[in-house]
């Protein structure tokens, strides 16, 4: 006959209490990090504001250096952006405005509005796709941002992805090694892509150029260049032997 006892119900209860006491320490612990941390990131940004402070007249005049303090931004998790679109509730300001004054916040807000302007007033030629280095050349020549603002691309590239939040369709896409901006919210599909691409090579297209070198079947080449020049973004040349299809948003590149 075994003489081991079973095990007993204070045992039951102290494996209970040893556990709720890990969980208490644990917490704790995490507690104690998460002030911690966030004590940090409150003096980080202290410096991140002073530091704002005393450079605020070469963040606004040099764009390298306005984009990597904004990248400094990003990095802690700071959106200087976030404010310009949307003017904050108590002090009017975006947080960007609050730290280095209203000159750049409402830089930032004038130049998401002048890409807005371009890429509406130019849909027309291109259907809704610009180069990005084109459309920061005609919001440079915005008679809303003065001469004494340097545009970047970075500058344009921040104020398109600002626009992100209104649903208004505007993105940034890669086509080919260009990037260009989408005033349109019709995505494109890969056939599409493939035809710009093609267009950034040559300069333009033809159906049989995509039927020989893609192995398209004729009637793939004429729907995607159907559903392309109905959008406005290819133009067609009818003068050749065979319709040539030319992109407006690529014109400039071999014009130079």
């Amino acid at each position: 006959m075994s003489t081991r006892r079973g095990v007993g119900l204070s045992a039951f209860q102290n494996r209970s209490s040893l556990s709720t006491s890990y969980a208490s320490h644990g917490a704790s612990l995490r507690d104690s990090q998460a002030t911690s941390l966030q004590t940090q990131l409150s003096v980080f940004q202290s410096l991140l504001h002073n530091f704002a402070l005393q450079h605020a007249d070469t963040i606004k005049s040099n764009p390298t250096f306005r984009a990597e303090f904004a990248r400094m931004c990003n990095a802690i998790g700071v959106d200087p952006l976030a404010g310009s679109n949307v003017k904050g509730k108590a002090s009017g300001k975006g947080w960007w405005g609050q730290v280095v004054g209203g000159g750049v916040n409402d830089f930032y807000f004038q130049v998401a509005v002048r890409v807005v302007e371009v890429c509406r007033a130019s849909r027309g030629e291109n259907g809704g796709l610009i180069a990005l280095e084109e459309c920061r050349a005609r919001v440079g020549r915005g008679r809303g941002l003065g001469g004494e603002l340097d545009v970047s691309n970075d500058d344009v590239r921040r104020a398109v992805k600002s626009l992100a939040p209104l649903g208004s369709g505007f993105s940034l896409v890669m086509v080919g090694n260009r990037q260009m901006i989408r005033s349109i919210p019709k995505e494109l599909n890969m056939d599409q892509f493939t035809v710009l691409e093609a267009i950034q090579v040559l300069g333009y297209v033809t159906c049989s150029m995509l039927i020989d070198n893609l192995a398209w079947e004729q009637a793939r080449a004429e729907t995607v260049i159907a559903d392309l020049l109905g959008d406005s973004l290819v133009w067609v040349d009818v003068q050749a032997p065979e319709k040539t299809y030319w992109s407006p948003a690529y014109m400039n590149d071999f014009e130079d």
